[in-house]
Formats: C-alpha cells, sequence, structure tokens
C-alpha cells in the first residue's frame, strides 16, 4: 500500500482534534490518528477504495464518547435498586422547587441599596428573573431525564445534530459489547455500499477498530478473520430488531443509510458552524 504524506492528512487531523477538544475525546483522536497514519495504514486504506473517511470518524468519535448510563447489567427495577433516570427527575424537580422558594432571598440579594447615593431614575426596579430562569431550565431537564427511566430501558437516543452521541437503533437490554458490534457493522455497510467484497472489506474495518483500540476479551487486536468471526456471532442475538426476513430483507441497509445520512447533515452544520466562528 502506497503511504501517503503526513502532510495531506494535516488538515483532516487537526479539524477531527478539535472536535475531539470539544466533545472530551481528544487523546483518543490524537491517539487514532498515530496508530491510523502509522504503519498500518488504516485511513489511507480508506480512502484507496474512495471511502469517506470522516465518516469512519464520525462512527469512531460517536463510540469514544463516555457513555451516560447507569452502570451495565440486569434491569435496576429488578434489583431494587433506584432508577438512574427517574431518580435523577426527582433530584432536580426538588433543587427547581427550591430554587423558587428562594426567589425572597434572591431578591433581597440583588435589590437596590435604599442607602445608595445614585438617583433613583438610575437603579434598576427590574425584579431579578435569574431563578426563574434556572429554575425552569432544572424542570425541562429533569422531565427530559424522567421520559428515560422506568425497569426496561435500553438506551438514550440522541438525535441532535451538535454532538453526534452513541447510536440510534435499539439493541437488546444492556448486552456486552453493543457499542463495539455497532461500530463494525457501520464500517462494514460502508464498505459494502462500495461495491466491496468481503475479502476486501473485513482488513479496512479490522484496521480501522484497532487504530480505534477495539480489542477482543484478551487486549488483543482482532485479526480480519477473527473480527469477521465475533461480529457475524454476536450480531444476531444483539441487534435483534435488525434481523433480515423475508418480509424485511433489508433493514440492516436502510439503518446504515440513516445513519450515513445523519452524518452528512451533521458534518455540513458543522462545518457552517465553523465557518461563521
Amino acid at each position: 500500500m502506497t503511504e501517503l504524506p503526513l502532510s495531506e492528512w494535516s488538515p483532516l487531523q487537526q479539524w477531527w482534534q478539535e472536535m475531539g477538544r470539544r466533545l472530551q475525546v481528544e487523546d483518543r483522536v490524537e491517539a487514532f490518528f498515530r496508530r491510523a497514519l502509522g504503519v498500518s495504514q488504516a485511513l489511507a486504506g480508506v480512502a484507496q477504495v474512495g471511502g469517506q473517511v470522516e465518516y469512519a470518524l464520525f462512527v469512531l468519535v460517536r463510540y469514544w464518547i463516555p457513555v451516560v448510563l447507569p452502570p451495565p447489567g440486569r434491569e435496576r427495577a429488578s434489583k431494587n435498586d433506584p432508577d438512574y433516570w427517574l431518580e435523577s427527575e426527582q433530584i432536580l424537580k426538588a433543587a427547581a422547587v427550591r430554587l423558587r422558594e428562594l426567589k425572597p432571598l434572591i431578591e433581597l440579594l440583588t435589590a437596590a441599596n435604599p442607602l445608595s447615593v445614585e438617583p433613583p431614575d438610575q437603579v434598576s426596579t427590574r425584579p431579578p428573573v435569574v431563578e426563574v430562569e434556572l429554575a425552569n431550565m432544572l424542570q425541562g431537564i429533569a422531565e427530559s431525564a424522567g421520559s428515560y427511566g422506568g425497569p426496561d430501558y435500553t438506551s438514550v437516543i440522541k438525535t441532535f445534530d451538535p454532538v453526534p452521541l452513541r447510536q440510534t437503533q435499539p439493541f437488546k437490554h444492556n448486552k456486552k459489547n453493543s457499542a463495539e458490534l455497532w461500530v463494525v457493522f457501520l464500517l462494514r455497510e460502508h464498505f459494502r455500499s462500495l461495491g466491496l467484497g468481503k475479502d476486501r472489506y473485513w482488513p479496512l474495518v479490522a484496521g480501522l477498530c484497532a487504530a480505534a483500540g477495539i480489542s477482543n476479551p484478551n487486549g488483543q487486536l482482532y485479526g480480519p478473520d477473527e473480527l469477521k468471526s465475533w461480529w457475524q456471532k454476536n450480531w444476531p442475538r444483539t441487534y435483534t430488531q435488525l434481523e433480515q426476513t423475508q418480509t424485511a430483507p433489508d433493514l440492516s441497509g436502510a439503518a446504515y443509510q440513516q445513519d450515513f445520512e445523519w452524518f452528512v447533515s451533521w458534518i455540513e452544520w458543522q462545518r457552517q458552524r465553523i465557518s461563521h466562528e
């Protein structure tokens, strides 16, 4: 494989490192580029087959962002644990109530000094609204958090643009390695959409996973055959709603297409945001 000059990758690397800083995964982004532009030339392999390097990074950045779910395990209700999201809702609503109760004190602390030497017309008579705004904000966050609660939650579905958090497809509850399986799936589907056969796309997927730090249970990096075997064994058990059937033969293809379209709109939004800064 022909090694591309590092200068050709520099603008891309700088852009995604800045994105990594914003999403607090800068160390993961730097480590990825160090590996992917090294001996393996994983990114060069993607580019040479006509793949979207930035889509691969979009997939991996979502994988690197820390989850915001409670610790994995069986349904919390079955262990008599307080539900993480419902508990958060209760705490935040209590905080909103307390903030509103403090309104008289806040008004007292922010009111004009009666002994002030300033003319009356220069003293602001507007009542403070900060505590009301904060209380409304807490109330909104509480209601949003509570909507994710309950004993059968699986994953928080985040579809807002500024931060590409996690995945948007349902998976079997708390299934181990679900995030890694999803990464492999999206990368695999991307290369398949380019018309590549399995003998060509599995080495590319394995190279990207190795650069991203995705390893087997023993901490060793996956080779193409091992990664293929692991994914084919575990994918149907985890993403049961994406299994192909006679009535719905291309659910997985549609899921990939939806994700790629999200990437296109997201990357355009980011570029416009940066160009206006």
